[in-house]
């Protein structure tokens, strides 16, 4: 599996459409194995999902991101947890740890948090 951070300076970078990095994360046991950043080459918005698709992505972490943007990553097959801030190695192990607390939704203007016990086969 692979989680991808959306990245700036070690912290989850809140724009989506606008991030200029990722910080992938190779998982295999339930730990991360390997990690890398991968700049975007100046994909921006829609394309991104497509561009996180061709990484083998399977997972999400970011901070915020509109409703067009969740839609395009989960018709990639990409699971999306956004709201999220603060350390971006925190973030994917606590998305690890099944402690990560995050938004499904759109997250312009508010938030709806919960917990989620990571289980993707992807």
């Amino acid at each position: 599996m692979k989680i991808a951070v959306t990245y700036e300076n070690g912290q989850v970078f809140q724009h989506f459409g606008h991030t200029e990095a990722f910080k992938i994360y190779d998982v295999e046991g339930g730990a991360v194995s390997a990690s890398r950043i991968v700049g975007t080459d100046g994909f921006g918005h829609g394309a991104l999902a497509g561009f996180l698709r061709e990484q083998g992505v399977c997972v999400l972490i970011c901070g915020g991101i509109g409703g067009g943007a969740i839609q395009a990553l989960q018709q990639a097959g990409i699971e999306v947890y956004a709201g999220v801030s603060g350390d971006a190695d925190q973030a994917a192990a606590a998305l690890l740890a099944g402690s990560l607390t995050y938004s499904s939704q759109a997250n312009c203007s508010h938030h709806h948090h919960g917990e989620h016990s990571c289980r993707s086969g992807c």
